[in-house]
């Protein structure tokens, strides 16, 4: 894959250090509990932010009232202890650790004993936190309101792009490509980042704005989805689908479907399929799996079973490819 070699960006790099200590005691604020974690049997009808898998086949749902652990019989509120945050996203990482971002109160740890509590005061870049993204190295990546934060669980090293654009710091979500390139989108770009230096994706005729949501097929072609519509990458240039208006999440299934969940226009909002056999053609197979005036849509997350999990308006659902499942009601079909 190429990449332009003019970066655009004026990149800022900013080192926190923690006087050596290491992941297991790590800075910031320890905070034990007596309380036990709340279970119950129904989804809560709390707003569904963003879905993750989490360990032995678990599913991860952070919603604005808390964090939520799915077992495949019941929900766990892990974050009762945490009081009144709100959640924006969860990440389970390859040691078991949870990291839970909230919106204006920076980042919890929680190791199953007890929670640590991160923000500004630790080097983290802000206190906003928009999603949060573990390399292949292990290494954990924040992206928040004011750039970049990356922890590698000594200290914190900051990233703040400041570009033409306003938006150049809002860091939107992250992900590793099959050659170890991190994908970084903030609100106004796309950059690549090598391990050394940045790229910034070219696409001053038609740019990738707003992008929320990147995956990597099975040929190496990276999908978009922004507020602009869904894209496709294939190294030299952009390819925009005709087929809907704006996208917020997207997934790649195991089957090399491409799913997507946003806006198809005029105030409706659709859970899609875009067939694998027809990706590249010029009017792909889409099916749309459901569509309503919902006023939130968020998270998708396809199962070690193959079901599509999705969450809009205070609901969370399972697809698994015939019925619908609404776990506030536990009703079956919608």
């Amino acid at each position: 894959m190429k990449y332009a070699h003019v970066y655009a960006l004026l990149l800022v790099f900013v080192f926190h250090s923690s006087c050596g200590q290491n992941q297991t005691n790590s800075p910031g604020e320890t905070i034990k509990s007596e309380n036990k974690d709340i279970v119950t049997y129904d989804w809560p009808g709390d707003t569904v932010i963003q879905i993750k898998k989490g360990s032995n086949g678990s599913i991860l749902i952070a919603a604005l009232r808390g964090v939520y652990r799915y077992n495949g019989k019941s929900f766990t509120n892990l974050t009762s202890k945490l009081g009144s945050n709100r959640f924006q996203d969860a990440l389970e990482d390859q040691k078991g650790v949870l990291w839970l971002a909230t919106i204006d109160s920076g980042v919890y740890y929680y190791n199953g004993k007890s929670f640590k509590h991160f923000t500004t005061r630790d080097g983290l870049a802000d206190n906003d936190v928009i999603c949060i993204y573990e390399d292949k190295a292990g290494i954990i990546w924040f992206g928040t309101r004011g750039g970049a934060s990356r922890y590698d669980g000594i200290s914190f090293r900051n990233f703040i792009m400041k570009g033409e654009y306003r938006w150049d710091t809002f860091i939107t979500t992250f992900m590793e490509d099959k050659t170890g390139k991190l994908w970084i989108s903030t609100r106004a770009d796309v950059s690549i980042y090598d391990g050394e230096t940045f790229t910034t994706l070219p696409n001053k005729s038609d740019r990738a704005y707003d992008i929320f949501s990147m995956t990597e097929d099975k040929k190496g072609n990276i999908w978009l989805g922004g507020w602009d519509g869904l894209r496709r990458y294939d190294g030299k240039t952009f390819t925009k689908s005709a087929h809907n208006k704006g996208y917020n999440f997207i997934i790649e299934d195991k089957k090399g479907n491409i799913w997507t969940f946003g806006s198809i226009g005029n105030s409706i909002r659709a859970l899609s399929r875009y067939d694998q056999k027809s990706l590249y053609n010029k009017d792909p197979i889409v099916t749309v799996i459901t569509s309503g005036p919902y006023s939130t849509f968020s998270g998708i997350l396809e199962a070690d079973d193959g079901s599509i999990w999705f969450g809009y308006d205070g609901g969370l659902y399972r697809y698994d490819g015939k019925t619908i499942t609404d776990f506030k009601s536990a009703a079956g079909d919608k």
